[in-house]
This record gives structure tokens, C-alpha cells and sequence, in this order.
């Protein structure tokens, strides 16, 4: 079996038979409706064409259902199937050209019974037929353009394109033709490529927008034929071919006499039926008649409104009481597109607050005047022809409290004294009231200049520290000295000198250098730090102002060993090293003196011991009693702790027993005048000083007070309240003042 193609209209169903037309060459095989008979060929097989099926017979097959037909290939079995016994091939289900065209399949015949194959294999191709049954249909879509206004007949617009499925090769299927089913007469399209042009004249102005729908066929537009349709949306664009047009021909305005100059006075519109930058409108007025100069006019970008602003001062009582004025409105780029028209303005009449007749003033005075003194006067007037009377304040602030005003007519004077160092201006607000109308109020400002007088004498620019060196020689420079005056003068000038009393006695000089400086000078040769380390010079400043003032000053130079140089610079420096050491002298010795009081302390503490009791047979007499405040009677035992007394009794030496003398009384005794006379008191009182005088454990005798005698007649029986406590009436405790 050879190969061989097949064409199958796609519109058929399944199982429909298909007759397998068999060739020793490939042929394009249309399908037909008659029968052809039976031929033969040199390669014996056999050949066939039906209108209901394709067959695919051996030439060995008898009819006797030995052989069996066999189909492979694509879509075998499950769009293609072939009759085994007859080879008849039927398509299962309907085909679609556009979805696959062809399909390569192969064929063979085998016994039946052994399989064995009776012919060779054979590849055949069953061609899918095309017909019309895809409709076409638009892309890029949706179509959108834009065309100016007044554009000439065929204008290109846009062009449109469809597409039909179908085979172009079959017939007219594919072949599309369009045409405009709404748009016209302003637009046409041709017929073929889908370009839309203009028809006819178009405005924006009178349509901005129009919606073409524009219809494609199959089949050149013939009967049965397929269609589509689309919209397509065209945009009129704007041209500038219009000028612009005011609302009005005349308008009426009106403003206050006491408006400002660029207060608004009204505003005008002018309509441009142009869009976007073609409807921009400029305004004007014109310079041609009228009182084009009293009155501006602006354009506002973004309302396209004509603001009209006043230029000039108006005044209804002294000037024009109605002006004209002629306004134009012309289009941004096409100054030829134009049109203008009339303004009347009324000036109206207000009641006015008053009018300063300067904008601000500046006056002046001297600092030196007195309280009461005139320093100027404002002046306002009531603009309006009443002419009302006018009253003047101060608005208080912190440099109007030394001024007051007339009220009446407006003169300044002085209220407190000036200083021009303190405050050289004063500024200040000044009102004027409508006596009538109290709401009617202007404000002016003034602006006071306090003019200095000499009143501050001239002082020394700085403390000087003057040294002068030991070797000096006469008329050398010691120090250059400067002033400077408080007073703001610009030209001070100032004068140095002696007092005429000292140049006698003086060993410096001073020279005025007329530069506002002066030099001190020495006036001998050597000076000697030991004899006299420092000298006073006194020193009178004077300035040139009227009156003249000055000052007088003293100063201190110092001498000073400036070396092998003769260098001054060593002295200052010298100076400082002398009392940076003397200071750290001073804390080291200050430091050295605590830390040996608390050696010393620690010392006495160490050598204390324990208190002890004298030993048994000692005679307590030997204790004296030494301390610094009188007995106060029961009233001791608040003021003093006797019990801590008693437990820093000092430890001392065994001494020799001594003969005690037994006309000695107590102290007690003597209290009550009982005791010896007082000559023998006394050398009693001479012995136990001796025995304290030589105790090395005994407190310095001036830190010791020593109460020998209280008195007699002491109501109490005792010199304070010590006997209330442990201790025998001839033991004596003794403690530090401190």
C-alpha cells in the first residue's frame, strides 16, 4: 500500500465512513459524492473513493474474513477507528481545521489467524476541509483617537483591523470588507484596509465627541456571511479659533474713599469657549481716554477673572467722584482674538479717622533737660469736611514712661529725666481720636533721639599691673597707659597729667603721646627693691568735652630685680611662682601642724593608764580639787557628768609620804569658818602648787582654774554638790577647762 492524502470537511460527525482512496503518489484528494469502479494499478493495490467513507482494501482479500485491517497514527482509536473486517475508516467525533488541519495515520493488513502481515505497512494524510464557521473579529481594540477641529476632508482618524480564522485559501471565508454602520457623514472608512478618514467639517465647539461603530463581513459582505462590530471613540481636539467674550459691555463699581492703594475695586469676566491654554486670557486696560492710570487690573490664572485694584489715592471730598475707565480681554497667544469693554467706579464717602501728616517722626533732645521741657510736636487732621476735633495719646510702653503729650494739640514734653547711656532712643506710639467718634483712630510712630552731653569723666582702659626694674636708667619707658569715656562722642580727645603738687616730689614723669595714650617715664637712675619695693603715681585724665571732665587715678609700680635682661616680663611671671609657692608653703605647714597635734594627742593617750585609787594609807588630802565653774548646788548634777569625771583620773607616780599638817582643814571646814587662819591657807595653797608645778602628768596651769575659797556662810554646808557623790569630803578631783 502506498501513501496517500486524504481532505475531510471539518464540519463532519462521527462515524461517518471515509473512503481511503489509494495511489502510488501523494494526491490531494477532495471529498466526492460518486462512485468510482474498482481499478488496477502496477503495484496491485487497490483503489477507491466514497462519499460516505474511506476503505482501505488489500488486493488479497477474498471477502472470506481472513484478513484484518489494522489503523495506527494520530488520533487512532480515539477520533479515528477502522472496520478490521472491511477497512472502512469512520471519524469519531467532529473536527475542527482551525484546532488541527491534518493528521498523518497508518495502515496494514495481517492474517488473521497467524498475524502474520500480508501487506506493508502504509502512511496516509486525512486533510481537514475548511468552512465558514469562525466569524472575524476585531483586535487592538478599544479603538480610541483624537482629531483636531476643522480638520480637512480626509484627514487620517485611525484604522482598524479584524481577523477571520477560517482558511484563506479556501474560497472568500477569510476575505473581510468593513464598513461604518454610525458616523457619518463626518467620517467614512475604506473598505479594505479599515481606515477611518474625515468625511466632513467638524467643531469642537458644536460636538467634541463621537462614537463610530464600524462593521467587518466574511465572504466579501455576500449572503451568509459572518460580521462583527466595534466602537470606535473619536475625540475632537480643541483648535484656538475663538476670541474671548466679556459678560458684560459695561460694568458698575464703587469704592470707599479711604481704600487703600491696591485694595480690589471689582472684577470682570470674559468668556473664551476654547479650552485648556487656548481659552488663557490677559487683561488690560486701556491708555486712551478716561483715568486709566487711577485703576490696575490683574488676570487671575486659575478663575480667568480680570481684578481690578485701585492704583491711586481717591478722595471724595478734594478729587474725582466717578471714573471710567476701558478694559480689554485678548487671548494669551492670539492677540488678534479680542474684546473689551467699559468700567464706571463711584468713589463713595466715609467717615475718615484722622490723618497724621507725616508718616513717622524722629525728634531730638538733650539728655541733660529738664522735666517739663518740650521736645515736638505731632499733628494729625480729620480728613472729611466736618473737620471734628482731634485728641492725641501715648500708647504705653517701656519707653514712653518719661514722655507725656498735650492732648489738644499734640506738643511732647519730658515727664522724667533722660540718660542717653541707659537709653539713647525712645520709641513710642502716638494716637489721634476723633473727639466725635471714638472708634475713629490713627496710630503714627515717633522715634526720640536722646543727644549726649559730657557727663561721664574719662577712666583708665584697664588695671594695670607696672613694674620698673632696679638697673632702670632715667627717661626710660615704664608702662603705656589709655582711657576710655562712657560718652558716645566720636572724637573724644584726651589729656594726661601730674598733679602739680606731686611733680616735685615725683620719680616718674608722664608724657601725653596726643594719641589718647600716655607713657610713664622714669625719672632717675636705679631703684631699689629693698629700700622701697613700690611707688604711687598719681595720675589726672581729662576729655575735651563740654564741659571738660576728668578723673584722677593712682597707680602702683612695682620694683622688681628683672635680671642680667632687664626683662620686665620675668617680674609678672616671677610674681606668680612667688605666690603659688608661699600658698603651698602655707598649706604644707598647715597640714604639718595638724598632723603633729594628733602625734602628740595619741601620745598623751598612750601614756595614760587606767584609773587607779590612791593606795591604802595615801592621804586623799593631797588631791586637789581644780576645776572651772563654781558649784551650782544640786543643779551641778545636770550640768556635769561627776561619774565620768571620776573615770579619767590620771595614774601617777608613788610619792614620799608627807607630814600633813593637821592645823589644815578641809575645804569643807573652811566653808563653815571653821579653818585656820588664811596666812596658813595660803602656804598650804604655796606647797600643793609647788607639788602641781613639778607633776609631768599635770594639765598646764593656764588651762587650771583653782577655787581656794568659797566664802563662809554658805547656806549650802558645801562647795558645790560634789559631796553627794562616792567621794571623801578631803578628796579633790581636778579637770581640764576645755
Amino acid at each position: 500500500m502506498a501513501m496517500g492524502t486524504f481532505n475531510f470537511h471539518g464540519g463532519a460527525t462521527s462515524h461517518k465512513p471515509i473512503a481511503l482512496c489509494r495511489t502510488d503518489n501523494i494526491h490531494t484528494l477532495e471529498e466526492v459524492t460518486t462512485h468510482n469502479p474498482p481499478t488496477r494499478n502496477n503495484d496491485h493495490h487497490a483503489f477507491a473513493q466514497v462519499s460516505t467513507h474511506l476503505r482501505l482494501k488489500s488486493d488479497s482479500d477474498k471477502k472470506d474474513g481472513s484478513i484484518k485491517y489494522i489503523l495506527s497514527g494520530e488520533g487512532a482509536g480515539n477520533i479515528f477507528i477502522m472496520e478490521e473486517n472491511s477497512g472502512k475508516i469512520f471519524v469519531l467525533k467532529k473536527l475542527d481545521r482551525e484546532e488541527k488541519s491534518f493528521y498523518t495515520l497508518r495502515a496494514q493488513a495481517i492474517n488473521r489467524l497467524t498475524g502474520v502481515p500480508i501487506e506493508t505497512e502504509s502512511e496516509f494524510v486525512i486533510k481537514i476541509q475548511d468552512i465558514n464557521d469562525n466569524k472575524p473579529k476585531f483586535i487592538h481594540g478599544p479603538y480610541v483617537a483624537e482629531v483636531p477641529e476643522m480638520s480637512p476632508i480626509g484627514t487620517y482618524v485611525i484604522q482598524v483591523t479584524a481577523v477571520d480564522y477560517d482558511d484563506p485559501a479556501t474560497g472568500n471565508n477569510a476575505r473581510l470588507v468593513y464598513s461604518i454602520l454610525q458616523g457619518q457623514p463626518q467620517f467614512s472608512i475604506e473598505i479594505k484596509s479599515g481606515i477611518i478618514r474625515v468625511a466632513s467639517q467638524i467643531d469642537r465647539e458644536t460636538k467634541d465627541r463621537y462614537n463610530v461603530i464600524v462593521q467587518v463581513q466574511d465572504m466579501i459582505g455576500n449572503a451568509g456571511a459572518l460580521s462583527a462590530t466595534a466602537t470606535v471613540t473619536i475625540h475632537v481636539s480643541d483648535i484656538n479659533d475663538n476670541a474671548p467674550k466679556f459678560q458684560q459691555k459695561s460694568y458698575d463699581m464703587s469704592i470707599i474713599e479711604s481704600a487703600s492703594i491696591g485694595e480690589i475695586v471689582g472684577v470682570v469676566l470674559a468668556d473664551d469657549i476654547d479650552v485648556g491654554k487656548n481659552a488663557e486670557i490677559t487683561y488690560s486696560i486701556e491708555e486712551r481716554g478716561g483715568h486709566f492710570s487711577m485703576f490696575n487690573i490683574i488676570t487671575d490664572n486659575i478663575t480667568q477673572e480680570g481684578i481690578v485694584t485701585l492704583n491711586k489715592l481717591v478722595d471724595f471730598e478734594r478729587g474725582i467722584r466717578r471714573y471710567h475707565i476701558q478694559v480689554r480681554a485678548e487671548n494669551k497667544y492670539k492677540s488678534e482674538l479680542n474684546d473689551t469693554a467699559t468700567i464706571r467706579v463711584y468713589v463713595v464717602d466715609v467717615d475718615e479717622p484722622p490723618v497724621f501728616l507725616r508718616k513717622e517722626y524722629y525728634m531730638e533732645i538733650l539728655e541733660n533737660a529738664t522735666v517739663g521741657s518740650y521736645v515736638g510736636t505731632v499733628t494729625a487732621k480729620d480728613p472729611d469736611i466736618t473737620n471734628n476735633i482731634i485728641r492725641y495719646g501715648i500708647l504705653p510702653n517701656e519707653y514712653s514712661r518719661s514722655f507725656e503729650i498735650y492732648s489738644n494739640n499734640g506738643s511732647i514734653i519730658i515727664s522724667k529725666p533722660l540718660d542717653r547711656e541707659t537709653e539713647p532712643w525712645h520709641n513710642f506710639t502716638i494716637t489721634a481720636t476723633e473727639a466725635q467718634n471714638l472708634a475713629l483712630v490713627s496710630v503714627v510712630e515717633v522715634y526720640i533721639r536722646v543727644i549726649d552731653v559730657n557727663d561721664h569723666p574719662p577712666e583708665l582702659q584697664n588695671e594695670y599691673d607696672i613694674y620698673v626694674c632696679e638697673k632702670t636708667k632715667a627717661g626710660e619707658h615704664v608702662q603705656t597707659i589709655s582711657a576710655f569715656d562712657k560718652d558716645p562722642v566720636i572724637d573724644h580727645q584726651f589729656y594726661y597729667m601730674i598733679p602739680p603738687e606731686e611733680i616735685s616730689d615725683a620719680n616718674f614723669t608722664l608724657m601725653d603721646n596726643t594719641d589718647n595714650t600716655a607713657t610713664i617715664l622714669t625719672l632717675r637712675d636705679g631703684y631699689s627693691l629693698q629700700e622701697n619695693p613700690i611707688y604711687y603715681l598719681t595720675v589726672i585724665i581729662s576729655d575735651n568735652g563740654i564741659p571738660s571732665l576728668s578723673s584722677t587715678t593712682t597707680l602702683t609700680i612695682q620694683v622688681c630685680d628683672c635680671g642680667t635682661n632687664n626683662d620686665k616680663e620675668s617680674c609678672r611671671k616671677n610674681f606668680f611662682w612667688i605666690f603659688l609657692n608661699s600658698g603651698a608653703f602655707i598649706a604644707i605647714s598647715v597640714f604639718s601642724i595638724v598632723l603633729l597635734a594628733l602625734a602628740v594627742i595619741v601620745h598623751i593617750k598612750c601614756k595614760k593608764s587606767p584609773t587607779h585609787f590612791n593606795k591604802k594609807g595615801e592621804d586623799l588630802k593631797e588631791n586637789i580639787v581644780k576645776y572651772d565653774d563654781e558649784g551650782g548646788g544640786e543643779e551641778d548634777t545636770e550640768a556635769f557628768d561627776i561619774t565620768g569625771l571620776r573615770h579619767q583620773t590620771v595614774m601617777r607616780e608613788h610619792k614620799r609620804k608627807r607630814t600633813i599638817r593637821t592645823d589644815i582643814q578641809s575645804m569643807y571646814r573652811l566653808s563653815l569658818g571653821l579653818g585656820p587662819d588664811v596666812t596658813i591657807f595660803r602656804e598650804y595653797l604655796s606647797e600643793k602648787l609647788e607639788e602641781a608645778d613639778t607633776d609631768p602628768y599635770s594639765f598646764p596651769p593656764d588651762s587650771l582654774h583653782t577655787y581656794a575659797y568659797e566664802g563662809t556662810g554658805s547656806t549650802a554646808g558645801s562647795l558645790s554638790s560634789l559631796e553627794s557623790s562616792a567621794l571623801d569630803s578631803n578628796q579633790c578631783l581636778k579637770f581640764d577647762q576645755g
